[in-house]
């Protein structure tokens, strides 16, 4: 290694992996937890006409304030709660590490959104996990609130529901993390579109919820946008840290008139989490799998003993691209994630894993 990236680099940074996304061109995606549908030919006549304003040569509305007034419509946002956008959630991840951090610690379940450990990574901070029941993921509540206790994190983020494991953890357990954390909880509720309940009409109740969410999974993944929600007291710090123009004006057009039209996406959301029925019975009658249940766009399912790597591979030679979670985390041994696709997508799939099968 060159002498100079050795003594100026972090070591634990030497020790990453950058974040690594494989080559789709050709296949059919399901790998990425994205809506498959794309925005309606009429609407993007529109969404079209909406951009040719737009000034380039002048830099973005530096609060992204139409896009904060359409989020709270369409989201139903109380108005005692403030609004803070990033570009994509893991920006907002950061931005509260950093506003926080001085070495202290970041706690979430694993196997969960790996960006939490990174974050917690780069910005000098200590990870530690909370423990998840092997056989059906739901948070260990007992062992978690011994684990708060004894390092105190001054971070704790749930994916609600989570990723990659699909499931919802009980309400009443988030509850009593919230009511024994010593600092800030976040709720991720990238996958909300898809699920049944939310913590959004809690933040009045607790003064260390926060609750963050994002567009990609609503239909909207090309622009990169997240929101965090609560009170002005919290966020007025955020906002200190949160970088300059961080939300081009491209995509504060296409958010704003996007969620103007909310109920587009809504109906496509509704799509899914019909198909997502469908294919978790069909995932469910085949022989070998245990597939697990999802309130996201995607299902989780366990092949049999050591083949989630062959099945993978054979799945990607027949253009089908899903995500290997197998080798990633313990409780995922064996496991495949795949993303709910069109009816036709899914189907495609489901005739690739039949065959990989064998």
């Amino acid at each position: 290694m060159n002498k100079v990236i050795e003594k100026l680099i972090r070591p634990e940074i030497r020790a990453l992996s950058a974040y690594h996304v494989p080559p789709a061109d050709g296949l059919i995606k399901l790998d990425a937890m994205e809506n498959p549908y794309p925005m309606p030919e009429a609407l993007r006549r529109d969404w079209l006409a909406a951009l040719q304003g737009a000034a380039l040569n002048r830099y973005p509305e530096p609060s992204g304030e139409q896009v904060r007034v359409a989020l709270r419509e369409a989201m139903a946002i109380p108005d005692s709660q403030s609004i803070l956008l990033g570009n994509g959630s893991d920006e907002l991840i950061q931005i509260l590490a950093m506003a926080v951090g001085e070495g202290g610690v970041i706690m979430a379940p694993e196997p969960s959104f790996v960006m939490y450990r990174m974050i917690a990574t780069l910005t000098g901070m200590t990870f530690a996990e909370l423990p998840l029941r092997p056989d059906d993921f739901s948070l260990d509540l007992p062992e978690a609130l011994a684990r708060i206790e004894r390092h105190a994190p001054k971070l704790i983020f749930l994916a609600y529901p989570n990723n990659p494991t699909g499931n919802h953890w009980a309400r009443a357990d988030i509850e009593r993390i919230l009511e024994a954390a010593p600092g800030l909880v976040v709720l991720d509720e990238a996958y909300e579109p898809f699920a049944d309940d939310s913590f959004l009409g809690d933040l009045d109740r607790y003064d260390n919820l926060l609750v963050m969410r994002t567009l990609s999974k609503f239909g909207l993944a090309g622009l990169r946008l997240g929101y965090l929600v609560g009170a002005g007291a919290w966020l007025n710090e955020f906002d200190k840290i949160r970088l300059p123009y961080n939300i081009n004006t491209l995509t504060q057009i296409s958010a704003a008139f996007a969620l103007r039209r909310h109920e587009v996406f809504r109906e496509q959301a509704g799509r899914i989490r019909a198909d997502r029925a469908a294919l978790f019975e069909a995932l469910d009658n085949l022989p070998g799998l245990e597939v697990f249940p999802s309130a996201a766009n995607f299902i989780l399912f366990r092949t049999p003993q050591g083949r989630a790597e062959a099945i993978h591979a054979a799945l990607l030679e027949q253009g089908v691209l899903i995500k290997k979670l197998d080798g990633g985390h313990p409780l995922l041994r064996d496991c495949l994630r795949v993303t709910v696709g069109t009816p036709d997508e899914n189907r495609r799939f489901l005739e690739a894993l039949r065959g990989a099968m064998g």
